[in-house]
């Protein structure tokens, strides 16, 4: 009888053992994890470095591969759209320092081949440990790889997670899709509206409840060419976009 609570003790130890060290990926609202490491612009505090600029963690699964490195240089080719949104780029992967620098000039040489002098400013982080990689559930072994799939985190100037997704090794990211994120993120914070379906820069937008009341909108007959209404609780607030004119 004691050899088999024994043993249920152990079990039960052995369980709660391997259940603490699994990694949780982090969540939307929660506060992006710290790491610190090497990167082709040097040592790396992250997120702090990158101070009150909202920041995207961009990993990928292997240098010197065909999408990856389609991907790198889009982010490359995109940089001046992304310094415009105030935002700053780390990517990273499991792959060496050394290897990391290589891939770097091997890019940049291939986007001067197409009439551009494009620079990598961004730094790609060396996670070598897979340390970053598992604090940001990068990993995925029901993939059945040991290395990083496609994931981008967006966070925002307080360092909190706005936005997660995970694409697999055969599909690449479309930029165009992060900067609209990033967009649509900033405008939110800062007009506290809501962007619909298929929303870009400059579209209308949508408020979270009626945008007046019937003595508000006696007192400022305005209001009725700022907000228009679809059904009873789509009400939008009209943006300028010149180009959609």
């Amino acid at each position: 009888m004691m050899k088999r609570i024994t043993l249920i003790i152990l079990i039960v130890a052995f369980s709660l053992s391997a259940w603490s060290g699994t990694q949780k990926i982090p969540l939307i609202g929660d506060k992006a994890p710290s790491f610190t490491e090497n990167s082709t612009n040097g040592m790396l505090n992250f997120p702090e470095d990158f101070g009150n600029s909202w920041k995207i963690l961009f990993s990928h699964p292997l240098d010197f591969t065909a999408v990856c490195t389609s991907e790198l240089c889009g982010l490359a080719i995109n940089q001046e759209k992304l310094d415009s949104l105030g935002v700053k780029i780390a990517v990273i992967s499991i792959d060496e320092i050394e290897r990391h620098l290589l891939w770097k000039a091997f890019m940049e040489k291939a986007m001067s081949e197409d009439g551009g002098d494009v620079k990598i400013n961004y730094p790609i982080v060396a996670d070598l440990s897979g340390k970053i990689s598992k604090k940001y559930g990068m990993l995925h072994s029901s993939a059945n790889d040991k290395r990083d799939v496609r994931g981008v985190f967006i966070i925002d100037p307080d360092n909190i997670i706005q936005s997660i997704s995970f694409y697999p090794m055969n599909v690449g990211r479309n930029i165009d899709e992060l900067l609209r994120t990033v967009a649509a993120l900033q405008l939110t914070q800062k007009e506290n509206v809501l962007t619909p379906y298929n929303w870009e820069p400059g579209d209308d937008v949508l408020v979270p409840h009626k945008p007046y009341t019937e003595d508000e909108l006696e007192k400022n007959p305005d209001l009725k060419n700022q907000y228009y209404n679809k059904g009873e609780f789509m009400w939008y607030k009209k943006m300028s976009n010149p180009e959609k004119k």
